[in-house]
């Protein structure tokens, strides 16, 4: 898309001239830009330089117009919110309304950057910078559809808000962008699925999470990756936390396609707390890439990453875990686990963990480890009736048990076994 494309396409959804600006000149950006760098993989051997074309689509007036696959993952009834993205559009938005008189609100991010204006223009991309590398700058020019979820200060959401993002289409811009802003002292569970309809979608998805923590708020996010094999996944997720805010990260990475993500927290105020947990299952060739990252700038934050992921047949896993801790960050805690498990001799993975500390008065630790299934504990299962398969089988749900159960959505939970199940080859 070019330029004038480009201004014609926002112009037309009504945008606001500081939006269209701001995607002009991040769309200039991206052909001045490197790929990002991630560690041991080369992007440029990646299919994702096509970002397709935008695939407007009508608005459901019901959840019955919805496909099997969104129906199947939605909480009934839903008590919190809702919001759809089929390709590039958002086509379904639900919120209670207790939640409304509250001053909560859920939308696509076009139509809050028009009503929302002050909130959107603040927030927007200050977390995840075009001026990054090219693939956010593709991103920050030409996203659509897209969330914005606002929480005021001292509002506690008990019931999640949940965003399901479903593409059917190959060639489509698949772009979606994720805006989370939580005021001072509050609360809330936000829970996404990224889905692709077919196994033989073909589209980029870059994608990004933007998360705002106020002070002493408290923030969940899980979400929950399954596209096809012909789709290469490039995620970032940023969250950025102030003092005594929390914020929870859930991954399920279970795509079947080239994956890259980067969960990131900055832990921004005093006695900022991040907690992120990533499960991936690699399969075929699959190649994939998961970063997460904790950055302390507050005195007495804390940070705890575990990843785990398992790799069959020749698929290959690159698992990242940085903490980062800057001058003047005293007491601060930051812990990382990383874990591979291979089930095939072609198989591959590679855990890196790393620790970049410039304060001296600061407790921060890491464990990593790359293996085959534990011999011992299939012999004790088989020694006790249990068939060799069903003992690796229990053996594996129990390396990533900590991560599926919590994830907080019923549906979404049982969807994540299913696909655990799957990629295992037991169903």
């Amino acid at each position: 898309m070019n330029v004038d494309d480009l201004r014609a396409w926002s112009s037309a959804k009504d945008e606001p001239r500081w939006l269209i600006e701001r995607r002009v000149h991040a769309l200039e950006l991206a052909g001045t830009l490197e790929l990002p760098k991630v560690e041991k993989i080369n992007l440029e051997k990646w299919d994702i330089y096509e970002s397709g074309d935008y695939k407007a689509e009508n608005a459901w007036s019901s959840l019955e117009e919805a496909p099997e696959v969104v129906r199947g993952l939605v909480a009934s009834p839903v008590k919190g919110g809702l919001i759809v993205q089929f390709n590039s559009d958002v086509v379904y938005t639900k919120l209670s309304e207790s939640l409304a008189a509250q001053g909560v609100i859920l939308t696509d991010l076009h139509t809050a950057a028009k009503e929302h204006e002050e909130l959107v223009q603040r927030y927007l991309f200050q977390a995840v910078k075009p001026e990054e590398h090219r693939l956010s700058a593709a991103h920050s020019a030409l996203w659509s559809g897209g969330v914005f979820l606002y929480v005021p200060d001292g509002v506690e959401v008990e019931a999640p808000i949940q965003a399901i993002f479903l593409n059917d289409t190959s060639g489509v811009c698949f772009a979606p962008h994720v805006l989370i802003v939580a005021g001072s002292n509050s609360k809330i569970t936000y829970v996404d699925n990224c889905v692709s309809s077919g196994d033989d979608v073909k589209v980029l998805h870059n994608g990004v999470t933007e998360v705002f923590a106020g002070a002493g708020s408290k923030v969940q996010v899980a979400s929950v990756h399954q596209l096809a094999a012909t789709t290469t996944d490039f995620t970032q997720r940023r969250a950025v936390v102030l003092a005594d805010g929390g914020v929870e990260w859930i991954i399920g990475e279970m795509n079947n396609g080239y994956t890259a993500s980067d969960t990131k927290t900055l832990l921004q105020g005093n006695g900022a707390v991040s907690d992120n947990k990533v499960i991936a299952i690699g399969t075929g060739n699959q190649k994939s890439s998961y970063t997460t990252q904790a950055q302390h700038f507050g005195r007495s934050s804390v940070s705890q990453m575990i990843t785990r992921a398992v790799m069959l047949e020749e698929a290959t896993a690159i698992i990242n875990g940085i903490t980062k801790i800057e001058k003047g960050a005293t007491h601060c805690d930051g812990q990382q686990t990383e874990r591979v498990l291979m089930l095939s001799p072609k198989a591959r993975g590679d855990a890196n963990p790393i620790l970049l500390i410039d304060e001296d008065d600061v407790t921060a630790g890491h464990a990593a480890s790359v293996g085959q299934v534990n011999a011992e504990q299939i012999y004790y299962l088989m020694s006790r009736g249990v068939s060799r398969s069903e003992a690796e089988h229990l053996v594996i749900f129990g390396f990533l048990a900590p991560v599926i159960s919590e994830i907080p959505l019923e549906g979404v939970r049982s969807r994540l076994k299913d696909l655990v199940e799957s990629k295992l080859g037991r169903s």
